[in-house]
């Protein structure tokens, strides 16, 4: 059973194990031969939204993936030694969208994008655990409409769902706010006399 703290329900719950698994220490030696160690302190922020990824995977400690929207966190996870950050965009070379944050002291070990890409291209075990990881996590960002985009329309305009179409298409997450403005009409009643 995964060790991640959820803090929103998941929709494929009897996947969470392939969601967010736990490495052996065999699998965490072969990714630390890409990457370095680096020592976390508590409320140590790693990635901010808009930075570009890199891979972290908790070595000791705990770590905490969060979303913002404006001045709010909204908490998504929080990882535990022998897991790992990142979804489908670390494949992509796209921007963050989550702050991650140090919850505990402990050690982490940093890949960046490209040492990553090599490890999935060369190691068919690891890239069969990661790959999975990262699709099924982006599934779950989608089923509950967290991403960096927010779409604010009504579903009944063409323009619209010609923009969530393009954005689902190519794979961006977003939330989507819907303001179908129904008019309301004054009832008059005319009296004759």
């Amino acid at each position: 059973m995964s060790d991640a703290t959820l803090a929103m329900p998941l929709t494929l719950t009897e996947r969470i194990d392939q969601i967010f698994p736990t490495l052996t220490a065999t699998q965490i030696a072969r990714i630390a031969a890409r990457g370095r160690t680096r020592r976390i302190q508590q409320g140590e922020v790693l990635l901010e939204p808009g930075d570009q990824l890199r891979f972290f995977l908790v070595t000791s400690g705990k770590i905490d993936i969060v979303s913002i929207s404006g001045s709010t966190e909204a908490p998504l996870v929080t990882l535990q030694s022998g897991q790992f950050t990142g979804e489908a965009n670390m494949l992509s070379g796209r921007r963050g969208f989550t702050r991650i944050r140090a919850a505990r002291d402990g050690e982490v070990i940093e890949i960046e994008r490209e040492q990553l890409l090599s490890l999935v291209q060369t190691d068919s075990e690891l890239s069969e655990i990661l790959m999975r990881a990262f699709i099924l996590r982006r599934v779950e960002l989608i089923a509950h409409q967290v991403g960096d985009a927010v779409l604010v329309g009504s579903s009944h305009s063409a323009a619209t769902l010609r923009i969530k179409e393009f954005l689902t298409r190519n794979g961006y997450r977003m939330h989507m706010s819907i303001l179908n403005v129904i008019p309301t009409f004054r009832l008059c009643s005319i009296g004759f006399t």
